[in-house]
Formats: structure tokens, C-alpha cells, sequence
């Protein structure tokens, strides 16, 4: 049942504490790639194979990257976390969902009968381990991998710094895309050239439920931000922001005629509704700035191709929050998921209004003294 758009009640006023936590490592809590192993065996035998989990690809450093498929339904949902390293609370979110998917539960089955949900918890493992945005590979790894790139100029989603590239700007709505040297070093509204082994495994992923279902209905890709964001209309700090628009002119990138934004508004409203109760704290969503282009990234790409696409970004990175609040921001993104599933399930995603979108309140920076 859809709630109605009003402002959120109040949580923490924006004169409170907000920005580096101290104190302990800041990824302490979160999970590693061994516990991702050990938690997804333990949730495919718990499920007695309702939960089916398979390896889809590798890091640069040789890390599985892993899927997760539950449901057979005849919409299809692809979820992916951490494609940022150090944005993690999305990933314990997907294995709560699992779990709950996975179980012998009414309600659980009629998720399963209404839609297919494949989940990749961990896109950028390396990145993980290292607690950076960034993978792990050079731009030599990428010259190995590619000899026509020898003479190219260094993409500029590289960073020399830490070695590594900004994976969510590496995507191309051309699934097939071969990548060229003339196409170096681009910037953030031109597309990728899927030169990560975390694309690429994405992409592969991507289309293997595109060539099973046609198009993958919707894509949900799972985000953190700073943490000191408010929300128009608001005397506190959001929680969440969400996001449909990563495209502002499709036509720009050649003919997608299955681009279809109404859908992707429809999705992001019924995660908003799903959210809304009373003064919990998850009530405190916004949307992301909607003055953005980035066909490079994954939502960009993907949106183009048909899918409904959404981004969560959960409030705090590691480097900014740690583990403060983290149980709850886990379950909001979780929370937010269901939000998706139940509506598919209940047949009333198509019944909403994609104009309600406009009425979220939009992400402000908390002013400054």
C-alpha cells in the first residue's frame, strides 16, 4: 500500500556530530571476502538449494566474485554491491535478503514464484580488502590485457595514487564493445570500455539474464555516501538517497529503444514508499542530484539497455563512519529491496504514479558556519 510523500520526522538535528568517527579500524564489522565464502555456503545449505551460489568471475588478485540466484519468476531483478570497496553496507544487506528469500516462509515463496533475483554481494573484493573506492590494477595490467591500448592515453577514471580504477565508470551499453586507444582517456559522460575483470563480470552476468529473459527488468545497485547530507525540508541527516536518472539525453548514445525511465521512477517511488514509517530513522530517504550523466557506470549502461535502474546510496563510507549505525543501515537497504520484491510480487509496481518520483525531497548539503 503506497504512503503518501511527506516530510521526515526527525532523527539526529544537524547541529549533532557528523563526520570522521575515531577509534578502531573502520572496517571492523564489515565483511571480508572469507566471511562472504563461508556465509554464502552457509546460506545455499540452509536453504536446501533455494539459494543456488556460483562463481562468475575474478578480481585482478585472483578473488572469486561471487552470484547468488533465488526465485523463478518471470520478472528478474539483478542486484550488485560494492563495486566502491570501501562502500559495504549493501553487501551484509544482500545476504539478509538471502536469507529471508532462501527460508520456508509463505511470504518468502511467493517471492520466489513472482520473481527472479540474482544478487552479486561483492563486485570489487579487492578493493574491499584494501578499504579503497578504487580495484586493484594498473594501467600496465590493462595494456597486457589489451596490446592495442600501448599507445593510449591513461583512462581518466585511473588513480595513480592507489593503483586502481573507478570500476562504476568502466560499463558500455554495447555489451559487446571492444575497447579502442582513440577512445582514451574519456571522462564521466562519455562510456566505458569494460578494461576491469569487475565489469567485466558484471556485464557477463548482465547479459547471460538478458539472452535467459530478454531484458533484466530491473537493476539495483547498491551505494554508500558521506555521511552529512540532509534533505530538502529537513532539520536532520538522511539516511539514504536514491536515484532513477543517470541518463539525460539516451539519444546521444545511439538507439535504446527499450530505455524507460517511467519505469525506473516507479521503482525508485515504491522503495520510498517501502521505507516511510513514522520516526524511524529509515524514513529519512532523498534523492540523489538528479543533474547527472554517467553512461560509464553500471546504472547508466544498464538503464539504456531497458532495465528499471536504482541506485541506493546508504549514508557513510568507512573512511567516514565505520560501523556506527550500522546495523540499521543494513536493514533500511534491505528494507528498501523488499520494497521491490513485495511490489513486483503484489502486482503494484506498475500501478504507480512515475510523477510521485518528483515529489521525494531532494539531498542538500548541511550548511556550513
Amino acid at each position: 500500500m503506497a504512503v503518501s510523500i511527506t516530510a521526515p520526522a526527525a532523527a539526529q538535528p544537524l547541529e549533532s556530530h557528523c563526520g570522521n568517527e575515531t577509534g578502531g579500524k573502520s572496517v571492523q564489522g564489515f565483511i571480508s571476502h572469507e566471511e562472504l565464502r563461508r556465509s554464502l555456503q552457509q546460506i545455499e545449505h540452509t536453504s536446501k538449494g533455494k539459494v543456488q551460489v556460483d562463481v562468475a568471475g575474478y578480481s585482478n588478485q585472483g578473488r572469486e566474485i561471487w552470484t547468488a540466484r533465488v526465485g523463478e519468476g518471470d520478472t528478474v531483478v539483478l542486484v550488485q554491491s560494492q563495486i566502491h570497496g570501501n562502500e559495504m553496507h549493501g553487501t551484509a544487506a544482500v545476504l539478509d535478503a538471502l536469507r529471508t528469500l532462501g527460508n520456508n516462509s509463505k511470504r518468502s515463496e511467493e517471492i520466489r514464484k513472482a520473481v527472479t533475483i540474482v544478487a552479486i554481494p561483492k563486485l570489487n573484493p579487492d578493493g574491499s580488502e584494501a578499504d579503497i573506492r578504487q580495484n586493484q590494477r594498473t594501467w600496465s595490467d590493462v595494456v597486457a590485457d589489451f596490446p592495442q591500448l600501448a599507445d593510449a592515453r591513461t583512462a581518466w577514471n585511473y588513480n595513480t595514487r592507489v593503483g586502481g580504477f573507478d570500476v562504476n565508470r568502466d560499463f558500455n551499453p554495447n555489451l559487446d564493445y571492444v575497447p579502442q586507444a582513440a577512445h582514451f582517456p574519456g571522462n564521466s559522460a562519455s562510456t566505458g570500455w569494460y578494461i576491469t575483470p569487475e565489469a567485466q563480470t558484471s556485464r557477463d552476468v548482465y547479459r547471460a539474464l538478458e539472452q535467459e529473459f530478454g531484458t533484466v527488468d530491473i537493476f539495483a545497485d547498491l551505494h554508500n555516501q558521506a555521511a552529512c547530507y540532509t534533505g530538502e525540508g529537513m532539520d536532520d541527516y538522511t539516511t539514504l538517497s536514491i536515484s532513477g536518472r543517470f541518463i539525460s539525453n539516451p539519444a546521444q548514445h545511439g538507439n535504446w529503444p527499450k530505455f524507460d525511465y517511467d519505469a525506473a521512477r516507479r521503482v525508485n517511488v515504491a522503495v520510498y514508499d517501502a521505507l516511510q514509517s513514522g520516526n524511524s530513522p529509515q524514513s529519512k530517504v532523498t534523492l540523489y542530484p538528479q543533474n547527472t550523466n554517467l553512461p560509464g557506470t553500471a546504472l547508466g549502461s544498464f538503464a539504456l539497455r531497458g532495465s528499471a535502474s536504482i541506485l541506493f546510496e546508504t549514508r557513510g563510507q568507512t573512511q567516514s563512519w565505520g560501523q556506527k549505525q550500522h546495523g540499521m543501515l543494513t536493514k533500511q537497504v534491505e528494507d528498501g529491496l523488499f520494497g521491490i520484491f513485495n511490489s513486483i510480487t503484489d502486482g503494484t509496481l506498475d500501478t504507480i504514479d512515475p510523477e510521485r518520483y518528483e515529489l521525494i525531497p531532494e539531498r542538500r548539503s548541511v550548511p556550513r558556519n
